[in-house]
């Protein structure tokens, strides 16, 4: 079942406007002419969604993302860009909003740091309650996007695979919300029991996203999507002023003359459908019973009916999620909300690095199913609960109404289903593909150790890819003992602190990345010199055709890189790989010499920082004395400027590193 909603929308005025110092080249004005053409004909392809699919295939470096840019300005529709990791994600946000500085552009990930699901293991009789820890910034990041889509039309929301996981109702999010006008007639009273209403939190102390404090007349407040106060000023029932406040400095920004308040997290219930859905709930929890054991019912039993106070007393409860179905008045197994419910029925939909994409969402719903069975099976939630879910990939395709999907190897459900195949293959800059070189697995360290001495001496940095985690890290304390600055990319580092890192290598920081698969899509680092693949020869997942392909892109912003193969064998993902880039190399070859164009590498600034980087499993255990002097001498500068909150952060990261070093 497909539900678009018909909602009552903000002022729809605003226009996609790209900024950009360059125009479309090589292959970019071919490919975006197509895109549009395809799009706007309504090209229908033989499939069961009945959608409108296109195929982008661009080499890495070709500037998909600017060609994607230039197809959202023409159609000026609210996009939707899904991709397979949060890296990724995070790039593609961060190019989108230099596209797009007077639009909105929005980043919607999953917001845990560290996530541990319910579940419960039958064969010890071991229940694993759910642990996690939420990043703040990424959740404001989240209700941002949510509150952008149903107040304006100009709106691109960058998102992780997490999208097409439940959320809260549209309809509820829009309607509890509400506005304040300056001259309005409404009680200082009201405003708060709204505020409350709507899951915002007092504190007097503490004003950080979702929530509020009043004092006499003025009420303050923070939205759960917003960095600044908004201060509401009464005189008596009258809404005298209302402005928008700097939250470090408390100067006025800006005096409004009205704003809409949504509410302070995703999932809000009116007080009228929490009572229908109580009675659902008890009622679905009496025919659940005699179905199970006795302990299995006396456990479910007294789990629900806990609740459900919880849920009358202050709204909400743990795990209030897993009752959705009923707050959402929806029938058994029927698709949840999500967050393409949030966009207007004609939105875009660009699905990047499709090959990897698309298996990571048909996979989401198996996954969830399987580990709420036992729950069920056990007592430990009602089967209500299996529709707190991601959607089936059947259901994801009835969303799937204009799409680009965009790879540099794009996989069969893209090629067999897509009215046509855009190919993007000349470089605006240039420049060629990489040359790529076979050498034998025996030495392999040694002989990376020497390829990396040379960039380095250049000026550019290295990447290696290695088939393990434990080999990661044991080559990055190797290449750090030999006096090799190198750091290894840790898939549980937190999102935001992995595309530091990357900064940290693009400014020189360190010279060597070392990683596994993260190393692969849209990582976009023109410094990167020389990428060596080790054991390369060895078939799977991290070493078939497409995988190397992707990683050998890697090298393809820069002119003088190169891509070093350790392999005993010429496998066939192998041959396909060095076919296929030697094939695109030659035609770039060609088109250069036709137009006289001498390939350069790709100019891209570094933006300044976001995050200041807490984890520390991505440095080599002998660097770690050094880096402790390093941030000691930081935190010492910091607390001479008077910045304290930041010098605070840097004592504890070395006192984390000194521990360490202790256990170690």
């Amino acid at each position: 079942m497909t539900r678009i909603l018909d909602l009552p929308q903000g002022s729809f005025g605003q226009r996609f406007h790209l900024v950009s110092a360059f125009a479309p080249t090589g292959s970019q004005p071919q490919a975006i002419e197509q895109l549009i053409s395809g799009l706007q004909a309504g090209e229908r392809a033989d499939v069961g969604a009945g959608g409108n699919f296109q195929t982008l295939l661009g080499v890495t470096g070709s500037g998909k993302t600017y060609t994607v840019a230039n197809v959202i300005e023409k159609l000026q529709r609210p996009t939707l860009v899904i991709a397979h990791n949060k890296t990724l994600a995070a790039q593609l946000y961060n190019e989108f909003k230099e596209f797009f500085p007077e639009n909105r552009v929005e980043y919607f990930v999953s917001y845990y740091d560290y996530y541990q699901p319910e579940s419960y293991i039958p064969a010890k009789d071991q229940y694993i309650e759910k642990d996690s820890h939420i990043n703040p910034k990424i959740e404001q990041m989240r209700l941002a996007a949510t509150a952008s889509l149903l107040s304006r039309s100009d709106v691109i929301v960058v998102a992780s695979v997490s999208c097409i996981y439940g959320l809260g109702n549209p309809e509820n999010f829009q309607k509890m919300g509400f506005e304040v006008k300056v001259g309005e007639r409404i009680s200082r009273r009201e405003i708060l029991g709204k505020l409350v209403d709507i899951l915002f939190e007092r504190n007097d102390l503490d004003l950080s996203p979702g929530r509020f404090r009043s004092k006499g007349d003025t009420i303050d407040l923070v939205p759960g999507y917003f960095n600044n106060i908004i201060r509401i000023e009464l005189f008596g029932d009258e809404v005298e002023r209302i402005s928008e406040v700097d939250r470090q400095t408390g100067q006025v920004i800006e005096d409004l003359n009205y704003f809409f308040i949504y509410p302070a997290r995703h999932y809000v219930i009116p007080e009228e459908e929490q009572k229908a859905a109580i009675e659902t709930i008890l009622a679905e929890l009496e025919e659940r019973l005699p179905m199970l054991g006795m302990i299995e019912a006396h456990r479910l039993k007294q789990r629900t009916l806990h609740d459900m106070e919880m849920i009358s007393e202050t709204g909400s409860c743990k795990g209030i999620e897993n009752y959705s179905r009923h707050f959402d008045r929806r029938q058994p197994d029927e698709a949840p909300y999500c967050l393409i419910d949030y966009f207007p029925e004609d939105f875009l939909l660009v699905i990047d690095e499709s090959h990897q994409t698309l298996p990571q969402l048909r996979a989401m719903y198996n996954g969830d199913r399987s580990r709420k069975k036992s729950l069920v099976d056990y007592g430990f939630r009602l089967p209500s609960s299996y529709d707190n879910r991601p959607l089936r990939f059947e259901e994801f395709e009835t969303h799937m109404r204009n799409v680009i999907f965009v790879s540099a190897t794009p996989g069969a459900y893209e090629l067999e289903h897509s009215a046509q195949v855009v190919e993007q293959i000349i470089r605006p800059t240039g420049l060629l593909d990489p040359l790529v070189e076979i050498r034998p697995i025996e030495g392999q360290v040694r002989d990376v150790m020497t390829e990396i001495a040379r960039v380095v001496e250049k000026g550019d940095r290295a990447l290696v890819t290695t088939l393990t985690k434990r080999l990661a890290e044991e080559l990055t304390d190797f290449l750090a003992q030999n006096e090799i600055r190198a750091r290894y990319l840790h898939s549980d580092i937190d999102t935001l602190e992995r595309t530091e890192i990357i900064r940290e290598l693009r400014l020189g920081k360190f010279d060597v990345l070392v990683g596994i698969n993260l190393l692969r899509e849209g990582l976009d680092i023109p410094e990167v010199g020389f990428i060596g693949i080790l054991d390369a020869d060895k078939e799977g997942f991290l070493r078939d055709e497409k995988s190397l392909i992707q990683t050998i892109g890697r090298a393809s912003r820069n002119a003088n890189s190169r891509v070093v193969l350790y392999a005993d064998r010429m496998t066939g993902s192998i041959c396909a790989a060095m076919e296929k880039t030697e094939q695109r190399r030659a035609l770039q070859m060609a088109y250069n010499e036709e137009h006289g164009i001498v390939p350069r590498t790709i100019k891209k600034p570094i933006r300044e920082k976001v995050v200041e980087i807490t984890d520390t499993r991505h440095i080599p255990k002998s660097d770690i004395p050094n880096v402790i002097i390093e941030l000691e001498a930081e935190m010492r500068a910091a607390a001479e400027r008077l910045e304290f909150e930041r010098a605070i952060q840097l004592r504890d990261t070395a006192r984390k590193l000194e521990r360490e070093m202790k256990v170690g």
